[in-house]
């Protein structure tokens, strides 16, 4: 039976809608807020019985940070959890030019992240995905099996071990619609392991972009580990014309396995970096979600070829109208 472990999201009382929406578009709906601002108005609103409130505990609840707590496994799909609302957080501090959503990071309770991030590794073992991969994490030994290519990955502290739905989804969308030669662009690359996916099908020229610099190094680590090198790009393509333009366009294909929210949010930039006759596979859609993404798309010029659905995840591959 796995361990869990309690983590802590610091926040604000402004940030607490987009912490929480961003944790329900993961498909975490199981959750504890504790907002500061609750305690404020408490006392504010019960002023005539303070003689009733211990100064101490009113005085710490004052000066308490506003966070959202959730609870993960020591396992593969906990750390891929993790990996994912670590990567949302990211997008959130990016996009909060303001600053109001306070310090959107997490907090592991009574273990230290690089302790955990090495518990659950004993789980995580090779398996199959899709009709060719074998997937191998860094630290296993397996031997190759006939017919499979043997995909290694090291996610540390990236989202991306294979395991996860959404993964799975875009890797055999991949398997079917990858030529040799072809140009891909993975927005929200986490670990790279759909760029190293991508190459090992005949994608020549790989571009990885993530707006956590720390994913963009592990997925050009793990390009190198399975023998070729990515282009990378790290920031918020939406917001820095200059990434942007280095990125370029004109690519055959586009996956961008992230969230509904900023899937929708990137829409006009995904399809004018794709070519006319290219392929855009989008996942990281949450079921109840997916008919919303989908319509977005069709408004901003895609067509749908194809809508797949594995448990609560759902992907879609389009073309331009």
């Amino acid at each position: 039976m796995n361990n869990w472990t309690e983590v802590t999201i610091w926040t604000s009382t402004a940030g607490i809608d987009a912490v929480t929406g961003m944790l329900m578009d993961l498909g975490i709906d199981g959750f504890v807020i504790e907002d500061s601002q609750d305690f404020e108005d408490f006392l504010h609103d019960t002023e005539i019985y303070w003689d009733y409130v211990d100064e101490k505990l009113s005085q710490e609840k004052k000066d308490a940070e506003t966070n959202v707590k959730i609870y993960v496994e020591d396992s593969p799909a906990g750390a891929e959890m993790l990996a994912q609302v670590n990567a949302g957080l990211a997008e959130l501090r990016a996009r909060d030019t303001e600053k109001a959503f306070g310090r959107c990071v997490t907090e592991l309770a009574s273990i230290r992240q690089e302790d955990w991030e090495n518990n659950w590794k004993q789980y995580f073992k090779p398996f199959r995905v899709g009709e060719t991969f074998l997937i191998k994490p860094s630290w296993e030994q397996c031997e190759p099996e006939e017919g499979r290519r043997i995909l290694e990955i090291d996610p540390s502290s990236s989202f991306g071990t294979g395991t996860h739905n959404t993964t799975q989804l875009c890797i055999c969308e991949l398997e079917r619609l990858v030529k040799s030669g072809d140009r891909l662009l993975d927005m929200g690359c986490g670990s790279g392991i759909l760029s190293v996916a991508a190459h090992m099908l005949g994608a020549e020229d790989v571009t990885a972009v993530d707006i956590d610099p720390n994913a963009v190094r592990i997925a050009a680590e793990n390009a190198e580990k399975n023998g070729f090198a990515l282009h990378t790009g790290v920031g918020d393509v939406i917001g820095d014309a200059e990434l942007s333009a280095r990125i370029g366009g004109d690519y055959d294909i586009i996956v961008a396995n992230i969230v509904a929210d900023v899937i929708m949010g990137m829409q006009d930039i995904l399809k004018s970096k794709l070519k006319r006759e290219g392929t855009l596979i989008v996942s990281g859609i949450i079921a109840p979600r997916a008919d919303e993404v989908q319509a977005s798309l069709l408004d901003a010029g895609f067509v749908l070829d194809r809508r797949d659905q594995s448990g609560d995840w759902v992907a879609m591959t389009l073309h331009q109208a």
